[in-house]
């Protein structure tokens, strides 16, 4: 089949590195290999942070002209005539301009891919823009949910047989270095060096911010049996920089490094020589770095947020602890520095359930299945 592929928070080609920007480029991929032709629809970002209702009806009208500009090509043979539209990453904020109406036109089915829907913003600033994810969920033939815990908002526009559960996925065998051990298998590991504790994330103002405030608060509460137990490394860069690093700056020197934001082969190193990765995911849809993390070897410490969980399972590839509780992850944190030898058994448990359940090669079956039954759907009479 023949997939028109749009991602209106933002486009696949976007200069700065984010989950959402990763998880675009995976399903691409991910549908590549199911056999499936894709074609990047659009790039326009729709995405409107402030409520501003003059830009909103601004880039509603430019998704219209962007809708007919495409259909013109589809009839002229420019393009090439899809038979799927498949949209990434739809709420309030970054509604779909363009897919719902090309869609309509050419009589083809619309698929989502993590969709939410907030029953609170149909009055307000985001009104419009509201609107129109509640009218493309209406619209749309599947939906596929990565966190389980939008289904239940989604129910009631879609019905729930259009709703299908997407686990989280990569290329799991990128980050899993065939013949090398983690950290914590080598035998120059000995009981008197660090726990080699590590954190993935972006630095930006809002929510990844306060999961910094958060960690740097467990940090600061350890107990005195393991407060000098541990060394951080922190991957990852952006505007709130400055901020992040004041937060660790009550620690020893060399007790955390920053190494700045880095490319998929160095993250894969500094995870390799990880023990622990740790990350307080406030308000975080699932947390890509996370799964990476388990994919190469690390047991993972997190909060209980969203769909963190369906990545996540506690006590086998790592622990969940209550949503915003500095105290509660202070202590889960004490715990795997006083137990050492915990990590190793855990980790090995990630890396193998990431395999089995979060590769790249199973979410290409799960695509290709939700779309030969939409196809299938689409020829009863």
């Amino acid at each position: 089949m023949r997939i028109a592929f749009y991602a209106p928070l933002k486009p696949l080609d976007h200069p700065v590195p984010s989950g959402d920007r990763l998880m675009a480029r995976l399903l691409v991929t991910a549908l590549k290999r199911a056999g499936h032709d894709v074609d990047i629809a659009a790039r326009l970002r729709s995405r409107v942070a402030d409520g501003n209702s003059l830009r909103q009806m601004q880039l509603a009208e430019l998704g219209g002209k962007l809708a007919r500009r495409l259909l013109r090509r589809y009839e002229t043979g420019f393009l090439p005539r899809p038979d799927i539209w498949f949209t990434y990453h739809l709420y309030y904020k970054a509604p779909d301009w363009i897919g719902p109406l090309v869609a309509a036109e050419l009589g083809i089915p619309y698929i989502l891919c993590e969709a939410s829907h907030a029953p609170k913003r149909a009055t307000g600033p985001w009104a419009a823009s509201h609107r129109a994810v509640e009218q493309a969920l209406q619209q749309a033939r599947a939906v596929l949910c990565p966190n389980r815990a939008d289904m239940a908002c989604l129910a009631p526009i879609t019905g729930a047989q259009k709703l299908h559960f997407l686990p989280p996925f990569t290329d799991i065998g990128a980050w899993q270095r065939a013949g090398e051990r983690p950290a914590l298998q080598q035998d120059a590991t000995t009981s008197s060096d660090p726990v080699e504790l590590i954190t993935v994330a972006m630095m930006r103002p809002g929510d990844k911010f306060q999961s910094f405030v958060l960690l740097a608060e467990a940090l600061g509460a350890l107990p005195a049996d393991v407060a000098q137990n541990w060394r951080l490394t922190i991957v990852g860069d952006g505007p709130a920089r400055d901020d992040v690093a004041g937060l660790f700056a009550r620690f020893d020197a060399g007790r955390v490094v920053f190494v700045g934001q880095c490319d998929a082969t160095t993250t894969r190193d500094h995870l390799a020589r990880a023990d622990l990765c740790v990350w307080p995911a406030i308000n975080e849809a699932y947390g890509m770095a996370l799964l990476e993390a388990q994919a190469a070897g690390l047991p993972v410490v997190a909060g209980d947020y969203g769909g963190v969980g369906g990545i996540v399972r506690n006590g086998e590839t790592g622990w969940l602890v209550p949503a915003g509780d500095p105290a509660a992850f202070a202590r889960q944190l004490a715990y795997c520095l006083a137990n050492r030898a915990v990590l190793k058994s855990i980790g090995q448990r990630a890396a193998q359930n990431a395999l089995a359940h979060h590769d790249i090669s199973s979410a290409a079956r799960v695509l290709d299945h939700v779309i030969a039954d939409v196809l299938d759907q689409q020829d009863i009479p």
